[in-house]
């Protein structure tokens, strides 16, 4: 007999917030979903809606709540465009997580309160147009100067790089090659800061934008990690359950297209694919992101299980979305689905890098 899968780690509560935030992306966001990806972008509005009802700090503060958090996460997937649940995402999930973690009071008063009030908007820079997930090779330089940081250098893909009010930012600070030189400076938006709105395959609702950074002078009170930074685990649990939510809906959508369209709804070669893919999706929620959830609460270290998680899900669901496609023609909503689902095994470390991980933590 297999061993039983991990139990999911939500409460009564959790569920009744989960009902509240389903019922909020359905009546709120999800019908604006096709005019906003059409616009190519989603107002600022929409950080202040969710800041109303308390989710963008669910992590934070003295009643802080991972599992709520987790569970926003994967109702957030429902709203129909990846490219605004990644806006929001990214600023709740990567940008916020390192200045909550290695700042100061002053840092937190500066720029976490106000993000989790949806004042400001967060964005992490990380990738750079010759440094994608090899972070190592950063390029992007801080020189000491008198009372800080002059910062020069350019990165590329930032989700919320035009919108953003404050860029948590990967430099070098020393000239020894590696991650142990490289720290994180909070680099407001103003003079010397450009970004440049990046045309992409997917996420069109969402701004993914190329920035430069010249002579960028920062106060010496701005770092939120010198040296060797390293993100939460928390950077991986965002598109796994999106991942599983987007598979989930998708099955719904594809059981009421099969309605008008028989043909392909009796298809048994087409529809064994997706049933396929479906259910190990789905499998790797329950096996995997819930038990890395779990080990993140537990204090452990929930690299493996993470990484596990992103590989059994997403290049899954990309290949869901595309079966779908095939299968059932020509539609709108799978037609994005399919785009969105692109980036799974690229976006957050590609799957060659995530392998790459989690042999090292296998001793391989």
């Amino acid at each position: 007999m297999g061993a039983a899968a991990p139990v999911p780690p939500f409460t009564a509560a959790h569920e009744a917030l989960r009902a509240e935030i389903r019922a909020f992306v359905s009546e709120e966001l999800r019908p604006r979903a096709a005019a906003w990806e059409a616009d190519r972008w989603f107002p600022d509005s929409v950080f202040g809606q969710l800041a109303a009802r308390g989710w963008l700090g669910l992590k934070y503060g003295p009643d802080a709540d991972w599992v709520a958090d987790a569970v926003f996460a994967e109702e957030l997937s429902r709203c129909g465009s990846g490219g605004l649940a990644a806006g929001i995402g990214a600023h709740t999930s990567i940008a916020t997580p390192p200045v909550a973690r290695f700042g100061t009071p002053e840092q937190h008063a500066r720029w976490l309160e106000p993000a989790i009030r949806g004042e400001k908007i967060g964005a992490l820079a990380i990738t750079e147009p010759d440094a994608g997930s090899d972070v190592a090779s950063t390029r992007t330089r801080a020189e000491p100067v008198d009372g800080g940081w002059l910062v020069n250098g350019a990165k590329t893909y930032i989700t919320n790089g035009v919108r953003a009010h404050f860029y948590v930012t990967a430099v070098r600070t020393r000239s020894e090659p590696g991650h142990g030189s490289l720290s994180f400076l909070v680099i407001e938006r103003g003079a010397g800061v450009s970004a440049s709105k990046l045309e992409k395959l997917g996420w069109h609702a969402s701004d993914t934008a190329e920035l430069a950074f010249e002579d960028v002078f920062v106060p010496d009170v701005h770092p939120a990690r010198r040296g060797g930074a390293r993100l939460l685990p928390d950077r991986g649990q965002l598109p796994v359950g999106a991942a599983d939510d987007g598979t989930r809906r998708r099955r719904r959508d594809a059981r009421r297209a099969r309605a008008c369209h028989p043909e392909a709804g009796r298809s048994r070669a087409g529809r064994a694919p997706c049933g396929g893919r479906a259910r190990h999706a789905r499998g790797g929620r329950r096996r995997a992101h819930h038990h890395a959830l779990r080990r993140f609460l537990d204090g452990g270290d929930a690299v493996r299980e993470v990484t596990m998680a992103k590989l059994a899900t997403q290049r899954c669901n990309f290949e869901l979305q595309d079966a779908l496609l095939g299968l059932l023609g020509p539609d709108p909503e799978l037609e994005r689905a399919a785009r969105d689902a692109r980036l799974g095994p690229i976006g957050g470390g590609t799957d060659e890098i995530m392998k790459e991980i989690l042999g090292r933590t296998m001793g391989v």
